[in-house]
């Protein structure tokens, strides 16, 4: 019998109750595969489970969750020294699965299981905000942001991705741009913002791509500013046929300064970080990742 390497799964806990997710690790445990399961119950527990993997000397820590929770897992891994650091596995059972997505994760559990256990390992990038928290996907300011952490839980669990959009539309009458400036490695912006994405991946908000050129293993970010001017119009014209809008600013730089005069809210893979300045720097191959072999987000 082959020997696998063991693992410890941090599952949601809202995925918790999941009869599939039982029968493929029961099953992948008959086959003789050591898979620990750990639940989150409230934040911080991540990091937790992470000493706990350490302990348990496991090459490899599995996210069972959405963006969220991969991002929380993979700022924890962040904490432990290179050597000491196992590898990152993703099991995608959140409501848009953004990340998971655009990597090429599969949908199917056993199949998710099985890459997140034995695929290859690959060093990719992750971004820390001030010196502090990080984010795996994309940090994602403006209009985008608010429409992302109002929509409601039981929107998001009746219509996936296409909540968001939804939602975005009922609250149209809130729709106003943040005043700020963005710099970078030969890069500049100041204006008026409707929706600012920088990604260390390519989507966000249940599929939409904000970021459709980056790859997370090349030391760059992508930044793509959707400007505030007519503001119907441009949210229109850029969600239908982005490649046409006259609204849209791009660029690419290994960081970026963000400087709001009255504040602003971005959201990291669903976490909200609110402040006047933001200071987003990659920090290249920091992770060891298991992918597939024709991951769309690797270069």
């Amino acid at each position: 019998m082959a020997k696998y390497p063991a693992s410890l799964l941090i599952l949601n806990g809202k995925s918790a109750g999941d009869d599939l997710l039982r029968q493929a690790v029961s099953l992948l445990r008959e086959e003789g595969v050591a898979i620990h399961v750990r639940v989150t119950w409230e934040k911080g527990d991540a990091a937790r489970y992470i000493d706990e993997a350490h302990a348990l000397g496991v090459e490899t820590v599995i996210a069972g969750g959405g963006d969220g929770t991969i991002n929380e897992v993979a700022t924890a891994l962040i904490a432990l020294p290179d050597a000491q650091r196992p590898a990152l596995g993703i099991l995608p059972l959140g409501t848009a699965n953004d990340f998971a997505t655009s990597a090429g994760i599969p949908e199917a559990l056993d199949k998710a299981l099985q890459l997140a256990i034995v695929g290859k390992a690959t060093a990719i990038d992750i971004a820390r905000v001030n010196d502090k928290t990080c984010f795996i996907n994309m940090a994602t300011g403006g209009f985008g942001t608010r429409i992302t952490s109002e929509t409601p839980e039981k929107l998001k669990a009746a219509l996936g991705g296409v909540s968001y959009l939804i939602h975005g539309l009922v609250r149209l009458d809130t729709l106003k741009p943040d005043q700020c400036e963005i710099t970078g490695e030969d890069f500049h912006w100041q204006g008026n913002a409707l929706v600012i994405g920088i990604g260390n991946g390519r989507q966000a908000g249940g599929g939409q791509q904000l970021c459709p050129d980056a790859l997370i293993n090349d030391g760059q970010l992508q930044v793509r500013i959707i400007t505030g001017d007519e503001l119907l119009p441009a949210l229109l014209t850029t969600l239908t046929k982005p490649e046409e809008s006259p609204h849209i600013v791009d660029g690419q730089s290994a960081w970026f300064d963000i400087t709001a005069p009255h504040g602003m809210t971005f959201n990291l893979d669903g976490e909200p970080l609110s402040g006047e300045h933001f200071r987003i720097a990659l920090l290249p191959g920091a992770i060891q990742c298991r992918l597939p072999p024709d991951c769309p987000l690797l270069r």
